[in-house]
């Protein structure tokens, strides 16, 4: 399987590059990719290429030239050399680099335009456009679906780590002073504590116990129905909230949905909500939550995506290839659009851009998904 992996990429770099020979001044695009074509991440650089290939043919324009050079990881000097050797062949568009910390580095070729598939900052960042799913976009979708649903008692939970003070800071930019914060430890002992003080647990538990003490001495028929109906309950009493949104991903996400559910969150009162989750289907098996909504890319299209990516590399993709294939049918657009490419100031579009994860919009220098909500039911992701 790797032999013939080798064989398929070393056939696209050889393609890539022989079409260079026939450019054409001002009549042909050339479009550079940012990848770990070497080192720990050389898979990822792998299905970064191959998702280009997929997107050239779909295009359809032999005018359109990619030039991959390889940055390996967390390699300064490499990542220099590739963006220098490109610009020497006339490159003016990148896709990359994929890190945000390597935003600073890029910066200092003013000249080139970068379009990364990272998603920390929605605004163009000097020279630099990042088309990832960004918590902005992620945080207004859901703002929108819980007041559709008639909510207005929301918490915001996050875990207390490394990304608490960026969670924060886009948080405050979004001004969502209706929201409360609840920030919580990530680690799964000390969270079920935290989750049992937010929801009131020990408070409800003790008022069950008062309410079946009512009953349990009486003997006419309505009171033995009372009791036996409490005999079901685990707490008695509804928490102070009416939707919560976790940012959160993984186990640790899996830990906080448990310890809702262990303290009696009642799923019928409570709208349960997260960001996105990449269509991560194990999250079926280990969540007991019956509904939890998201917002995410366009699910069909996304399996189409996938689905057509192995039928061409018998693999399947990392999810952010998704992205720089829409990057590049991105530039593509606006370089039909406007003739050239020359500035980031080209981007600025007025209309809306259909990509396979949805659509963008370009205003005010600033990207933003137009996402769509889906729910996990019955082990099936439902558009909702």
């Amino acid at each position: 399987m790797k032999k013939i992996t080798l064989i398929i990429l070393t056939y696209l770099i050889v393609i890539f590059n022989s079409n260079l020979r026939g450019d054409e001044e001002n009549q042909n695009i050339k479009v550079g990719l940012l990848a770990p074509l070497s080192g720990e991440y050389k898979a990822l650089g792998e299905s970064l290429l191959y998702s280009l290939q997929l997107a050239l043919e779909e295009i359809g324009d032999r005018k359109v030239y990619i030039i991959p050079r390889d940055t390996g990881f967390e390699n300064k000097e490499m990542l220099n050399s590739a963006i220098q050797e490109m610009r020497s062949l006339g490159v003016k568009v990148v896709i990359g680099p994929i890190k945000h910390e390597d935003f600073e580095e890029v910066k200092k070729y003013s000249d080139l335009i970068f379009i990364s598939p990272s998603n920390i900052s929605p605004e163009f960042n000097s020279n630099i456009i990042s088309i990832g799913v960004s918590l902005e976009s992620q945080l207004q979708a859901l703002q929108k679906f819980i007041k559709s649903q008639k909510k207005n008692k929301t918490i915001i939970m996050f875990p207390e780590n490394y990304y608490s003070s960026f969670i924060e800071k886009k948080l405050n930019k979004l001004n969502i002073n209706s929201f409360k914060i609840f920030k919580y430890n990530p680690d799964p002992q000390v969270l079920t504590g935290e989750i049992e003080v937010l929801t009131n647990y020990s408070q409800r538990k003790r008022n069950l116990e008062l309410r079946k003490k009512i009953f349990e001495d009486k003997e006419d028929e309505q009171s033995l129905k009372e009791l036996e109906k409490l005999e079901q309950l685990y707490t008695l009493g509804k928490v102070n909230f009416d939707s919560i949104i976790i940012i959160d991903f993984g186990n640790s996400l899996k830990s906080v949905l448990t310890s809702l559910v262990y303290t009696d969150v009642d799923q019928g009162d409570v709208l349960f909500t997260t960001i996105n989750q990449w269509f991560d289907e194990s999250i079926f098996y280990e969540n007991t939550i019956k509904n939890l909504y998201y917002p995410s890319i366009n699910y069909k299209e996304f399996k189409k995506y996938n689905q057509k990516y192995f039928k061409k590399f018998n693999s399947y993709p990392n999810e952010i290839t998704i992205l720089t294939y829409d990057a590049l049918g991105l530039i593509y657009y606006v370089w039909k659009k406007r003739g050239k490419i020359n500035s980031i100031d080209n981007f600025s579009l007025k209309n809306s851009i259909k990509g396979k994860i949805g659509t963008f919009n370009f205003n005010d220098k600033k990207v933003t998904q137009e996402l769509e909500i889906y729910k996990t039911e019955k082990n099936k992701f439902v558009k909702f």
